[in-house]
């Protein structure tokens, strides 16, 4: 058990390092006047998901999901 759990926790580190990097390397989420004159609305704001941004969202979500599972296993003494 000794093994798996160093396996476990490289991992854990490296999803650390990792999901700080995408959350640092994110845009800010401040509207500003684009807001005021409809910029959401123009042919990349519909398509954000398709965009580096949105493929930095969903890394995000999927590290940060890995990131409590790994953490709730490491937690458990086995």
């Amino acid at each position: 058990m000794g093994v798996l759990r160093i396996i476990l926790t490289i991992i854990f580190i490296i999803d650390c390092i990792a999901l700080s990097v995408l959350v640092l390397m994110q845009e800010g989420k401040q509207q500003g006047l684009g807001s005021i004159g409809g910029l959401s609305e123009t042919y990349w704001g519909k398509n954000k998901g398709r965009s580096m941004e949105g493929a930095l969202v969903k890394g995000t979500k999927i590290l940060a999901i890995g990131f409590i599972v790994l953490a709730l296993i490491l937690n458990l003494n086995f």
